[in-house]
């Protein structure tokens, strides 16, 4: 059975090159969201999540949301495994699969092809089945002999097809998604939105973060409400869109 478990995990980045004047602690406060301190050796550390615990078990279907720099995409990343936890401790169970960022395994001198080997590698697939699915992916994206030319001379809307598509031809236990529909044209995000509901029906757990409420209503039956790196809210749809738009 799929679960994530959070006690009390704080994430924090040191930053070398900025001293702790007041001044400079107030201008990356206000950039960043989260809660800004020193260390023992007067570097500034920015805290990107502050003591967040947190059970997600099989059938959660999370809507992320917050303003920005309010964690969301550090709490993704922490979920990812891209990040680890500074304190406290985190427990993920399941295969976990990622529609973060859409640069993440793209090689820009790489065809579509290559980066579909690539970027499958990354999610956790053997070389048999990228080969197997291969076909499938290629088909989805609907970009034909652009996949033979480098991932350089595709325009935004086209990597985000790509990148979604390879993100999407696996079974997930666990599906972390960070605005997958911020770009792409209307036919994409038409296609993207039913394979998600696929994507949906097959994942035990899904975390997802954007800021449309129509997407959190479609989706979603809970929402996590993010707020200075911690968790403001954790509960209903409704109840957690009111909190935020209040």
């Amino acid at each position: 059975m799929s679960k994530i478990s959070l006690d009390s995990v704080s994430v924090e980045f040191p930053i070398y090159n900025v001293n702790a004047r007041s001044f400079k602690k107030q201008f990356l406060r206000l950039a960043t969201g989260g809660t800004v301190s020193s260390d023992a050796n007067e570097h500034i550390v920015v805290r990107g999540l502050n003591h967040v615990s947190l059970a997600l078990d099989h059938g959660d279907l999370v809507g992320l949301i917050g303003h920005n720099g309010s964690g969301k995409s550090t709490l993704l990343r922490l979920l990812a495994g891209i990040y680890e936890p500074t304190q406290g401790s985190l427990e993920v169970s399941g295969q976990v699969s990622t529609i973060l960022d859409i640069s993440n395994g793209i090689e820009a001198e790489f065809t579509g092809y290559e980066n579909i080997a690539i970027r499958g590698t990354l999610l956790g697939l053997s070389k048999e089945e990228i080969n197997a699915k291969m076909h499938d992916i290629a088909a989805f994206t609907e970009l034909g002999d652009f996949l033979k030319m480098p991932i350089r001379t595709y325009s935004s809307g086209m990597q985000v097809r790509l990148a979604f598509a390879i993100s999407a031809s696996i079974q997930p236990d666990i599906l972390l998604i960070d605005e997958v529909f911020a770009a792409g044209d209307s036919g994409f995000i038409l296609k993207a939105r039913q394979k998600m509901v696929s994507l949906l029906a097959q994942s035990s757990v899904v975390v997802m973060a954007t800021h449309s409420n129509e997407l959190i209503r479609e989706f979603c039956n809970k929402v996590i409400l993010m707020e200075g790196g911690q968790i403001k809210y954790f509960g209903s749809v409704e109840e957690g869109l009111r909190i935020y738009g209040g």
